[in-house]
């Protein structure tokens, strides 16, 4: 029976999927699938559509993931994400097996093809190389997710084989030590401007935004510094001075602030963000799968940047009761709720004949909706085309901050890059200017506080809260609260919308391995507390 079990890891190691509807119907062999550059570019174009471009895997969609999180709550319970919001796993649950064999699979590919780099014919061997080094930078991205997920977990750069399958897991902080030791060499092999079509694959800004990323989610704070600091040194990229419109058809395929590309050649068909987020509007078809939480929206601040308990202007009753008031305009461009308007008609959650009636199915269960990839063009229509920034300019701006808050070094370009996140939101700079002399009594604590919310609001549902909770060790105190959705005042009182209870335990900072995972490999130990 073991024996069986580990075939059929390496049969999922080795699986092909769509990048092979191209082959001769009589090719048997590895080399007749994978023979020049065209199956080069196939298999790049599908290691990103199978996992991180699927446009209709709500699994894995990056906007739905902010399910997970105090952001948001997802309605779908196959959809993987509420379990992880609301605690309710443990080692049976079958997305942790998902998402691990995804990976693994994927892993399995990626190797094979790396290894057999050399036999596809080209007629410019800098194409091979290029394809080299973005299959590469994939890997390096499988595995900064499984370990940030994981912890420890197996890990080889060769093609698998029975010993390899059943492989013990190396520890996670040899695997970083080997990724941030390595990830240069792979990005100089990469061209330092984003390609003219296929925009989605790495570039060597892009990949370095990538690291970057995951080296401020394992605390590594001097070099996420260094790695935003020559993104924002390459003058490739720049904040679209539109900030809701980066997330409609204005400028969702026209801007110079995304840097990693979920765009149309990325994935084939159509897209379905407003299905998946939108709300169910006469005969439209959106689904609210995936809708805003009430802890979201009272994490914007003021326009002039305050907190709404420390508004000088209005109380913190009446910024609940109305969320658009003398609010972060960022709220406005991305979320909407009872009272708000869309395609022309006002929003009523309370009304039981309306299809918005926040207790029917396919409704808000929280009354509000992201408006971020929900564009009124698509309301009638069963699909989209719109086009995603998996990583934005803001966020190498509001990554280098953190770090520099982090090392206590908050100097200059630090304050600018805040203020440039601010100004193009739309904040009164005449108060919310962190150079101002109100900030320059600030504690550590109190600028930690101020960048981790202001990137919560410039990032909502874009899928990055729950990895943010989780990194900065809070999740414990934010996934321990109900889920609530919108507040009124009824007999004095102000009530707030209930949708679930949840629960985050300590060693839920990182994931179970699925029972199934630990009967194929042995060499797998369980995470603690599972």
């Amino acid at each position: 029976m073991k024996n069986i079990l580990y075939v059929i890891v390496l049969f999922t190691l080795f699986a092909c999927e769509d990048y092979l509807d191209k082959t001769d119907p009589n090719a048997t062999t590895f080399v007749e699938f994978f023979n020049d550059e065209g199956d080069l570019s196939r298999v790049v174009y599908s290691s990103y559509r199978d996992v991180f471009t699927d446009n209709n895997n709500r699994r894995m969609n990056f906007y739905m993931k902010d399910g997970r999180s105090d952001n948001a709550y997802s309605r779908i319970q196959g959809d993987h994400h509420q379990n992880v919001a609301n605690g309710n796993f443990n080692s049976s649950t079958s997305g942790f097996l998902y998402y691990y064999e995804l990976h693994m699979k994927h892993l399995g590919r990626l190797n094979t093809f790396i290894a057999n780099i050399d036999v596809p014919y080209v007629e410019d061997e800098s194409v091979r190389l290029r394809y080299k080094s973005i299959l590469e930078a994939l890997r390096f991205w499988h595995y900064f997710e499984l370990t940030f997920r994981w912890g420890d977990v197996p890990f080889t750069l060769e093609p698998a084989d029975l010993d390899s399958a059943r492989k013990p897991v190396t520890p996670k902080a040899e695997i970083l030590d080997y990724l941030f030791s390595n990830y240069e060499e792979i990005a100089n092999r990469l061209p330092k401007e984003e390609y003219s079509s296929d925009k989605y694959m790495f570039n060597q800004y892009s990949f370095k935004a990538l690291v970057m990323r995951y080296a401020m989610y394992n605390k590594k704070y001097a070099l996420a510094a260094k790695l935003a600091k020559e993104v924002m040194d390459s003058q490739n990229y720049e904040l679209h001075p539109v900030y809701g419109d980066l997330f409609n058809y204005n400028a969702s395929s026209n801007n110079k602030e995304f840097i990693m590309h979920f765009n149309r050649e990325s994935y084939s068909g159509s897209t379905y963000s407003f299905k998946d987020l939108g709300p169910h509007f006469r005969t439209g078809n959106g689904q609210s799968y995936v809708v805003p939480l009430k802890s979201l929206v009272d994490s914007y601040w003021t326009l002039q940047g305050e907190t709404i308990d420390n508004s000088n202007l209005h109380t913190k009753k009446e910024y609940e009761l109305n969320p658009s008031l003398n609010r972060d305009p960022r709220y406005s461009a991305s979320i909407m709720g009872h009272g708000d308007w869309f395609y022309n008609e006002q929003i009523d959650i309370f009304n039981e004949n309306n299809p918005m009636y926040h207790e029917k199915e396919r409704a808000s269960a929280s009354g509000y909706w992201f408006k971020k990839f929900v564009d009124e063009a698509d309301a009638f229509k069963s699909s989209g085309n719109m086009e995603f920034g998996l990583l934005r300019y803001a966020e190498v701006l509001l990554t280098y901050a953190e770090a520099k808050i982090m090392l206590n070094e908050i100097d200059v370009t630090a304050k600018s890059a805040i203020n440039d996140v601010r100004r193009r939101a739309g904040l009164d700079m005449n108060f919310a200017d962190v150079t101002l002399p109100t900030y320059g009594s600030y504690t550590k604590d109190q600028w930690i506080a101020l960048i981790r919310n202001e990137r919560r609001v410039e990032l909502a549902g874009e899928g990055l809260r729950y990895d943010d909770i989780i990194r900065w060790e809070i999740a414990d105190k934010e996934l321990n609260k109900p889920a609530l959705g919108y507040t009124r005042e009824v007999n004095g009182e102000l009530q707030s919308i209930k949708i679930e209870d949840r629960s985050f335990k300590t060693n839920n900072y990182v994931w179970p391995f699925h029972e199934n995972t630990l009967k194929v490999n042995p060499g797998i130990k369980q995470n603690p507390g599972y």
